[in-house]
């Protein structure tokens, strides 16, 4: 544990910053934890920070002393709408990196304009929790390693799910596949928890521009739509246009943004 002891834009007192554990910050005035900060290695390998603090003084007071702590780069996450918090990470030096938006999805087929969507012929939307779990790992890899080798996986929605090393299916009964009699062509992994949220769609590099991901999204708001759900959640990076394109065409709308930043 180290102590910073630097003195409040908001008072006389000195604000202490304590290093509470590894890549952990607490920011105290009066003996009163006025701030909290961590880092977190997400399991691309880049390390985010996050402060919460209750005062400018505070932010900036933390933000020093992780930064000196921590090697970079370093990155983070906001709402692009928290007018603050964007300002304080500036402040401390970073610029940022892509923007994403978050897209309400109407589920009901008339809005989408989905209901007479199927699939390629020879190719079968497998429902979520049917499918093969090694044919599903195989298809997952391959669009990763495709997407790594073009555009970089770093490029694709900021939120990451946690996973076990080496590991990036994390619960098969998510994914809806496209499908052939020998292999998967393409995955679809939407989580219900407070809201229905669509966190992947991706096809294969050669089997792109058939309709496969239409048929996915036609599949799995339709599922949406029969369990009484009127609209699902979803993120797109700004610059993936063909992403753009496919949810705004079926009626989705910009909600929010998110900006990841760097330093």
């Amino acid at each position: 544990m180290d102590t910073k002891p630097c003195t409040s834009g908001l008072s006389e007192n000195a604000v202490m910053i304590t290093r509470v554990a590894d890549r952990q910050w607490h920011a105290l005035e009066d003996d009163l934890v006025v701030g909290r900060g961590y880092a977190k290695y997400r399991p691309d390998g880049r390390l985010f920070v996050s402060i919460d603090a209750w005062h400018d003084a505070a932010f900036d007071r933390l933000a020093e002393a992780m930064l000196a702590a921590l090697p970079a780069p370093l990155y983070t996450v906001v709402d692009e709408a928290d007018v603050e918090l964007t300002a304080g990470w500036r402040r401390a030096g970073f610029t940022t990196r892509r923007r994403e938006w978050e897209y309400a999805v109407p589920t009901d087929s008339r809005i989408t304009g989905l209901d007479e969507v199927l699939p390629p012929p020879g190719i079968t939307i497998v429902p979520a929790g049917q499918a093969d779990d090694g044919l599903l790992r195989a298809v997952d890899r391959a669009i990763r390693d495709e997407v790594e080798a073009t555009i970089g996986w770093q490029s694709m929605p900021a939120e990451v799910i946690p996973r076990p090393e080496g590991d990036t299916i994390v619960d098969p009964s998510k994914y809806a596949v496209a499908a052939t009699p020998d292999r998967y062509l393409g995955l679809i992994r939407v989580v219900t928890v407070n809201r229905p949220r669509i966190g992947l769609v991706a096809v294969r590099v050669g089997e792109q521009r058939r309709g496969i991901a239409r048929s996915l999204l036609a599949h799995a708001l339709g599922t949406l739509h029969n369990s009484g759900f009127t609209e699902a959640w979803t993120e797109v990076q700004e610059s993936n246009r063909s992403a753009t394109a496919l949810f705004e065409g079926i009626g989705a709308r910009p909600m929010s943004s998110n900006l990841e930043l760097v330093r």
